[in-house]
């Protein structure tokens, strides 16, 4: 049946009749299909009407022209599943999401034009964009209220007050989408702030909402500054932050959130929890921020949200339902069944593959005269090792590799020489302690520069962050010209070839190269299991050819989240890449997560 969904007299209205958005966010891209009821679910036994969600780019469009809608990226399904549910949904498909997500949704191949600016009128951008949105629009208009669907409302662009003020740009967003035909309510969000409104906002006839995590009142009152009309929504309530590594786990205590949230309920506004349910930054989706300096985000999403990145409920779900049932009453929905927990026990990693002698199986070479970015050579995330012969003799020099992004791994003949990361700043010839110096025989060397993509930066001026060598690499003041150069995405690992794991060969330490440890594993019944690599230092993980996401000894995040629909009756594989080092190539299950 079709609806009607929009504002009069400062108040929502459906189908003619005033309504209040309680709403959580949870990204149907962070949680396998399988689970997609459960957590919806669950949001409705909370007391919530509605569920929003973010639509990356990045993952529907992952080759320019190659379309994925399939699995974990059927958007539809998740839709359709909401409506079944009784649910309104808010749609966010704006080309750039944010939400601590690799490049903030954008496509990586959006910067194999050096030229390329991002978000703004700039044709190129334009013309990719309306390829894009020509596909993906179609699929959501069905979807809309107004065709009987439970799309309520859709956003144009996300905080964008908080990048740039190219108004054209919004309209030229807008009228597309209306050209389209969505014509369900069209809204912006933005910080509380007068820069950000004035540059965020399209005004009249587009909805501005704000976004906080507390003091609504004052939140509300700048909005109302510029728009005293209309109703009051916080779009991005945040209840909870993410986590980068090398940091505490975030948490953020329920009782203040609790108490923030009756106050804007209480000012008889609407809300968008943001998260309901973070989920998880599966393979190598997650983001980065760069502000005094690069930090990448960790493999949990779990956001200290209402539901943990499992899925489970939490104390502060609890509390936050007393709040909305204090305001509109206790919801009839009903729990469904927690999911199960299992432990699987040690899981012994009996073989293994030296990455560098598996470049030819993995990645077929291209030869470049200057080191070329990933994006150039068509690749979005993984690893790009550069290979050159150095002329001898020379006597010890500086490596130094001019923007890195993000992190190399140097080798000399083979043999590991340190790490030179992003933030590691000084590209001078002076010499110090922590520098990678070597000396080249007169036969020469080779030298090997591993590069690994830590994630796009997602927020903020240094959106626009090219992988790899982005510049060049020195010996002292020469830079070094000729280079083999191979892609590696990591995104199929069936060509690998294994050998056994000799007994003289477990033993602790560091790994002469980055390496692939493969072992398996017997399941009676798939469940949630949670993976820990103590020992083991920095790499991915990938169970049934799936990449579970990255870990590191540095912390917070202790242990990867591994959910049941990903295992099957019988033997199951893993295999771990390993950067650096181990103390015993081993892993081992339990059936708890620790993310701090």
């Amino acid at each position: 049946m079709k609806s009607t969904f929009g504002v009069n007299a400062g108040k929502f209205v459906f189908n003619g009749q005033a309504v209040r958005l309680i709403s959580g966010a949870m990204h149907y891209f962070r949680i396998v299909p399988a689970y997609w009821e459960d957590r919806l679910l669950k949001l409705k036994a909370c007391g919530f009407n509605a569920v929003e969600t973010y639509i990356p780019w990045n993952l529907h469009e992952p080759k320019e022209g190659s379309f994925n809608f399939e699995g974990i990226a059927d958007i539809k399904r998740f839709i359709e599943l909401a409506h079944r549910l009784d649910l309104f949904v808010i749609v966010r498909p704006s080309p750039y999401i944010c939400a601590e997500w690799e490049f903030g949704g954008l496509p990586a191949w959006l910067l194999a034009d050096a030229n390329m600016k991002l978000r703004c009128m700039h044709k190129p951008y334009l013309d990719k964009l309306d390829a894009y949105y020509d596909v993906l629009i179609p699929l959501l208009t069905p979807l809309l209220c107004t065709n009987g669907g439970p799309i309520i409302a859709m956003q144009i662009e996300n905080e964008y007050g908080s990048y740039g003020n190219d108004k054209a740009y919004l309209a030229y967003i807008k009228d597309g989408l209306v050209r389209r035909g969505v014509d369900v309510l069209l809204f912006t969000s933005d910080g509380a702030e007068d820069y950000m409104l004035q540059g965020g906002m399209l005004l009249p006839k587009v909805l501005a909402t704000v976004n906080f995590g507390s003091k609504p009142e004052q939140s509300f009152e700048k909005l109302g500054q510029y728009q005293p009309d209309k109703p009051k929504m916080c779009m991005e309530y945040w209840n909870g932050w993410f986590d980068h590594w090398g940091e505490i786990h975030h948490v953020r205590e329920n009782e203040d959130v609790a108490v923030e949230l009756d106050r804007i309920l209480s000012s008889g506004a609407s809300v968008n929890f943001y998260m309901f349910h973070g989920g998880t930054n599966f393979g190598f989706y997650n983001g980065a921020n760069y502000f005094n300096r690069y930090e990448p985000t960790v493999t949990s999403y779990d956001y200290n949200a209402l539901l943990n990145e499992a899925g489970d409920i939490t104390e502060k779900y609890l509390a936050i339902r007393e709040v909305i049932a204090k305001h509109v009453g206790m919801p009839e929905a009903l729990m469904p069944e927690p999911i199960k927990k299992k432990n699987y026990g040690v899981v012994r990693l009996i073989e293994q593959a030296n990455l560098f002698a598996q470049l030819d199986l993995l990645s077929q070479p291209v030869y470049s005269v200057y080191p070329e970015t990933m994006e150039r050579l068509g690749q979005s995330y993984g690893f790009i090792h550069y290979r050159t012969i150095v002329s001898g003799p020379r006597p010890e020099s500086k490596v130094v590799i001019q923007e890195v992004r993000d992190r190399a791994l140097v080798y000399l003949d083979g043999e590991y020489q340190g790490v030179i990361d992003r933030n590691d700043h000084d590209i001078g010839l002076d010499i110090r302690e922590h520098d990678i110096v070597v000396a080249t025989p007169p036969e020469g060397s080779t030298l090997g520069i591993l590069v690994e993509n830590m994630g796009r930066v997602n927020y903020g001026w240094m959106l626009k962050d090219p992988k790899g060598i982005t510049e060049g690499v020195r010996l002292g003041g020469q830079f070094l010209f000729g280079w083999d150069i191979f892609t590696l995405p990591m995104d199929n690992l069936t060509n690998l070839e294994f050998e056994p794991l000799a007994a003289q060969d477990e033993r602790s330490g560091p790994l002469a190269s980055p390496t692939f440890f493969r072992g398996s594993f017997e399941v009676a019944e798939p469940a949630d299991t949670f993976l820990k690599l103590e020992g083991w230092s920095k790499g991915s993980v990938f169970i049934n050819g799936f990449n579970i996401g990255r870990y590191w000894n540095i912390g917070p995040q202790k242990t990867l989240y591994v959910p049941g629909p990903l295992l099957i009756e019988g033997t199951n594989e893993l295999i771990v890449l390993e950067l650096h080092a181990m103390i015993e190539p081993a892993v081992r299950f339990q059936d708890f997560m620790e993310l701090g």
